[in-house]
């Protein structure tokens, strides 16, 4: 094993225009983990902003990639083959978290592996990396309803209020499952999450 950090990558797109949109719920969960105190600054070498810090007294790195979503896997292979994380390591010291069209807001889940549910930036990821074996965090932020409105819904204007506490209300319930996945107790984790979701 390698003395390589967590990897905590949350997928989302650069620019203020965007800061506030479904598409970044994953820089929405590492805002929170990083907390008001810890700052992200620019990485140029991993393409990303990145924050690093122990939790639960495991060594961590906080990454938002500045590649756009849809680009995401630039960023995380750089930051595998800089730590030299081997393909088990990839499954177990790495978790991707992303918005997830098919959970509403206030859901939230844990996944290893799987596929990319059409989710652009999970697909350049795993073409980067050439697997689907790595652990992810899906924020559910719901559907428009229609496949032609999902751009616009998932980059354009905020969740309503409601959708906005349903998702910050699931985000807290995940930051505090975080030290057992980071302690290898996924299974635990998982059932915290899911049962305090009401899932």
């Amino acid at each position: 094993m390698s003395n390589a950090p967590f990897l905590i990558i949350g997928l989302g797109n650069p620019g203020a225009e965007y800061s506030q949109t479904r598409h970044n719920a994953g820089f929405w969960f590492v805002d929170l983990l990083a907390g008001p105190i810890a700052a992200f600054g620019a990485q140029k070498k991993l393409h990303a902003l990145q924050c690093r810090l122990n939790i639960a007294s495991v060594d961590c790195l906080l990454l938002k990639p500045q590649t756009f979503m849809n680009l995401s896997g630039q960023s995380v292979r750089a930051a595998i083959d800089w730590y030299k994380l081997s393909p088990d390591e990839i499954a177990s010291r790495l978790l991707i978290v992303h918005d997830e069209l098919d959970l509403p807001p206030g859901a939230i889940r844990f996944k290893q592996g799987g596929g990319h549910g059409g989710n652009n930036g999970l697909r350049d990821i795993e073409r980067h990396l050439g697997t689907r074996d790595f652990l992810r965090l899906r924020i559910g932020v719901g559907h428009p309803g229609q496949a032609h409105q999902v751009s616009n819904y998932l980059t354009s204007g905020r969740p309503n209020a409601d959708d906005q506490q349903a998702i910050a209300n699931a985000l807290l319930n995940a930051r505090d499952t975080i030290p057992l996945v980071l302690k290898n107790e996924l299974p635990r984790a998982m059932k915290q999450l899911h049962t305090v979701a009401g899932s």
